[in-house]
C-alpha cells in the first residue's frame, strides 16, 4: 500500500512539473506600436526581442485584445492573432498586423484606445512554423 502510494506521488510530482509552462524566450522591446492609415485603418506593430532564440531561430503567435471606439462613442473589443518568426541571424524581429475597427465600413473615424498583449507562444526552430 504504501508502495503505490508513493508511485501515485512521484506520478503526480512529474505530471506537476511537466505541466509547468516553460519559460517564454522572447519578449516585447515595446508597448506595441498603433500607426493610424485611415479613418478606421491602422496598422498595430510588435517589436521582438527572440535574442534567446539563437542558434536556430524561432516562431510563434501574439494573441492581443484592441479596445477601440468610434466619434459616435460606441466602444468594442476584439482579440486578434498575429504570426511572427525571429531569423536565426537576427536577434530582433517587427511584426505587423493590418486591422480595419469599424462598425460600418468606412462611416466612422474609430480611435484605438488600448491594445494589450494576452499571449506570445514561442516554437524554437524557424522550420517548425506553422501555417
Amino acid at each position: 500500500m504504501n508502495k503505490v502510494c508513493l508511485l501515485l506521488i512521484a506520478v503526480a510530482a512529474m505530471n506537476a512539473r511537466a505541466a509547468a509552462p516553460a519559460e517564454r524566450s522572447v519578449s516585447l522591446t515595446q508597448e506595441p506600436l498603433v500607426m493610424r492609415l485611415n479613418k478606421d485603418e491602422f496598422r498595430i506593430a510588435f517589436g521582438i526581442n527572440g535574442e534567446q532564440c539563437a542558434p536556430q531561430g524561432c516562431n510563434g503567435l501574439i494573441r492581443y485584445r484592441v479596445d477601440w471606439k468610434t466619434t459616435d462613442g460606441m466602444t468594442r473589443s476584439e482579440v486578434k492573432q498575429l504570426n511572427y518568426t525571429v531569423s536565426p541571424d537576427a536577434p530582433r524581429t517587427i511584426a505587423v498586423d493590418r486591422q480595419y475597427f469599424d462598425t460600418a465600413e468606412g462611416q466612422h473615424t474609430t480611435d484605438i484606445v488600448n491594445v494589450r498583449v494576452d499571449l506570445i507562444t514561442c516554437r524554437h526552430g524557424v522550420a517548425a512554423r506553422a501555417p
